[in-house]
């Protein structure tokens, strides 16, 4: 019996590794990423965290699960500037609502309802995660490991660290002035645009045009 037991046993240490890695890597290289300043940014501005958690976690079951599914073919198939500079679009108007909204409304009304909630950090994060460091770290991981549990591994890690970033904003946003988030929020939203205008600049080829 202990003969057959081993072979078992190393499959699942083996598997567990496979999900481990995954899980420790993407998020080490997650912590403090954009993705995750937008999501504490949103969580500040609502009380439907879970709403929020949700559409965050569809965002990332699907632009990381394609990735993991079919490898970088996605980010091969889409040019990578053209998806930056829609999300750069999208993060520049996020910005400029927020703050239109600090200045046209009260603090309290300025708060997301629960539908908007989700589809915020849906859209938020799905647009940002095309060609980002995690779906590419993803993609490669699958093409190492075995997709199932690079999948379980990277979902886990997402989900600890967007749980981290919403109750993280909920706790600013009840030790700080929502006017003071509100401002700091829009300008970055503003600043993480501009970088993607920027990065899809330079990975178009323009800049060796010019």
């Amino acid at each position: 019996m202990k003969n057959l037991d081993f072979p078992r046993k190393k499959v699942f240490e083996i598997a567990l590794d496979e999900m481990i890695i995954p899980l420790l890597a993407v998020g080490l290289a997650e912590m403090g990423d954009k993705t995750q300043l937008s999501i504490l940014l949103l969580s500040s501005r609502t009380r439907e965290y879970f709403r929020l958690l949700l559409g965050v976690m569809l965002a990332f079951l699907l632009a990381d699960g394609i990735a993991i599914l079919v490898g970088s073919w996605a980010t091969n198939v889409i040019p990578v500037h053209l998806v930056k500079i829609v999300s750069g679009l999208v993060f520049i108007l996020f910005g400029i609502l927020i703050l239109k909204g600090d200045k046209d409304d009260d603090v309290e009304e300025s708060n997301l309802s629960a539908k908007r909630a989700f589809a915020s950090g849906f859209t938020m994060i799905f647009l940002s995660e095309w060609g980002d460091k995690t779906q590419i770290a993803s993609a490669l991981f699958a093409t190492e490991y075995n997709p199932q549990m690079v999948f379980i591994g990277v979902m886990i890690a997402l989900l600890l660290l967007s749980i981290m970033a919403i109750f993280l904003g909920k706790y600013l946003s009840s030790r700080i002035d929502r006017k003071v988030i509100t401002k700091v929020g829009g300008a970055l939203f503003l600043v993480i645009g501009l970088s993607f205008l920027i990065s899809a600049y330079v990975t178009s080829g323009f800049v060796n045009v010019l």
